[in-house]
């Protein structure tokens, strides 16, 4: 099965096991929706589901990341669980890639997990007490 780090052209997304044309729109606006994370920011599963206009399908945020010709340049590290952790299984190089890049673009874990209220992208900042 292919992962989406292998490179694929755009032209070949067709050939992908998805299904039907549908899916592929569904990929591409998903797709497009990770696009959109901003450096230095995470998002759920969930979150990238609902900002796509797909609520309840963070599976299928999963499957399209899957597919994710890397030819396309989006920064599909920046899609984590709803725990704040990475979902890839730890040994494998693909998880210590996204922990990597994450750490790179100033990510902080702790304790394996990253603090969504201070990295998520669709999070609001925190705000402090009002002074009294």
């Amino acid at each position: 099965m292919r992962t989406h780090r292998q490179s694929r052209t755009p032209s070949v997304a067709a050939e992908l096991d998805m299904g039907s044309r549908q899916n592929l729109s569904t990929y591409h606006l998903i797709w497009e929706t990770v696009r959109q994370i901003p450096e230095g920011k995470v998002a759920t599963y969930g979150e990238v589901a609902r900002e796509a206009g797909l609520p309840g399908q963070a599976r299928l945020v999963g499957y399209a990341l899957h597919n994710l010709p890397s030819i396309l340049g989006i920064p599909w590290h920046r899609v984590i669980n709803a725990q704040g952790r990475i979902s890839l299984p730890k040994a494998s190089g693909d998880c210590q890639k996204q922990k990597r890049l994450l750490l790179k673009e100033g990510v902080a874990f702790v304790n394996e997990k990253i603090e969504l209220k201070k990295f998520g992208w669709l999070r609001p900042p925190r705000r402090s007490k009002p002074i009294r």
